[in-house]
């Protein structure tokens, strides 16, 4: 019955404070919402950058390494006995490290990850680095990535300038020759890349034939799930060999699991959730009593309880819908000012805007359907008694 809309609007609106206190309470979990799902969202986007950034089928890592940021190392031996299995075209040894980046500007300390590799190897997936290849060989110089937190200084807006960037890197003295942008995460503030031979100046007592990761090329048309398992049974148990997916996933189990950080932004849209719910029951139970004369006046007339209900839930689509405008537009504008202030990939896409309108109009509903119970209990006989 289309007449049940018109009906629910007029209710609604014919209190404006009230109307628009109950706007504010969905608005509000619409953002908390947002919000919440964006920061979750986005610790495992920025923790799998470089999962997805290097060039690889396959990809040693240490048992004991917790995530990318704070890697163990294991014997390069390992890395190239895979070179054993005639599927694997080639490998590739990474150097991964945490060292402390001197801010040139203000001579304060701050630690920076450390990606040392084979400049002659195709390592990364990214234009900006592979473009700059012929620099990396060269001594002290190191390619900084230009979306590393401002806490670095300013060294993009220098590097523009063509003014040569000198830097100290564990007390050793580095140009920044180049740039490239990559990103940061939770566990990773900034990132420099340079050349093997550098890492190991930078880092003079890490251990010879040690690294932190190895890269695994595949020749065409070789399977990557049938040659690790096949490589598994050669290889000792100090490595660990997966696929690009099962490295993603890992990263992803650790910051899920491992960590708070999941349980709490998961926990924050709940709850978020459950006070916009409340607020929406309160303000539908107050319409429902306040008419609750009506209400019975229509039962009285022969409208069944299932026309009434209708009523209330369309009260409830239309708190959801008018909320949730707002509150998506609120949430855009904090989206851009958190991704500016923290470097993370905070996007608002279509299919999150989809997510949480789905849970913003389920949310009305419940609370609807609670409020209901008043609807269903008017008796014309005990309102007119």
């Amino acid at each position: 019955m289309t007449r049940n809309l018109p009906i629910a609007w007029l209710q609604l609106s014919r209190e404006k404070l009230r109307l628009l206190i109950a706007l504010s309470g969905v608005s509000f979990a619409v953002i908390l919402v947002f919000m919440q799902i964006g920061f979750r969202g986005s610790v495992y986007e920025s923790a799998t950058r470089y999962h997805r950034s290097l060039d690889y089928e396959l990809v040693m890592v240490s048992p004991k390494t917790p995530f990318i940021g704070f890697p163990e190392s294991f014997s390069r031996r390992r890395l190239y006995q895979a070179l054993g299995a005639e599927e694997v075209a080639s490998v590739s040894p990474i150097y991964l490290s945490q060292g402390w980046w001197k801010n040139p500007w203000e001579f304060n300390a701050r630690s920076i990850l450390v990606v040392g590799f084979d400049p002659h190897r195709r390592v990364f997936d990214l234009p900006d680095v592979n473009r700059q290849l012929d620099l990396v060989p060269l001594e002290d110089v190191v390619l900084f990535d230009a979306d590393s937190r401002p806490e670095f200084g300013p060294v993009a807006e220098h590097f523009a300038e063509e003014i040569p960037l000198f830097a100290e890197v564990n007390d050793r003295r580095v140009l920044v020759d180049g740039l490239f942008r990559l990103g940061t995460s939770f566990g990773i503030d900034g990132s420099l890349l340079t050349s093997d031979v550098n890492f190991r100046r930078i880092f003079p007592d890490k251990r010879i034939g040690h690294i932190e990761l190895g890269l695994v090329h595949l020749r065409a048309g070789a399977d990557p799930l049938q040659v690790r398992e096949r490589l598994r049974g050669a290889l000792e148990n100090d490595v660990l060999l997966l696929t690009r997916e099962e490295w993603i996933d890992r990263e992803g189990r650790y910051w899920e699991s491992t960590t708070p950080i999941g349980f709490v932004f998961g926990f924050g849209a709940i709850m978020g959730l459950v006070v916009g719910g409340v607020i929406v029951y309160q303000i539908l139970f107050a319409d429902v009593s306040q008419h609750l004369g009506e209400f019975a006046t229509l039962k009285a007339m022969g409208y069944s309880n299932s026309f009434l209900s209708q009523v209330v839930l369309r009260e409830a689509a239309i708190l959801a819908v008018l909320g949730f405008i707002p509150g998506l537009l609120a949430s855009a504008f904090l989206y851009r000012v958190t991704a500016e202030a923290t470097r993370l990939p905070m996007a608002l896409t279509f299919e999150r805007g989809i997510l949480v309108f789905v849970l913003t109009a389920t949310m009305c509903g419940v609370a609807a359907l609670v409020a209901l119970r008043k609807v269903r209990s008017a008796d014309p006989a005990e309102v007119f008694g």
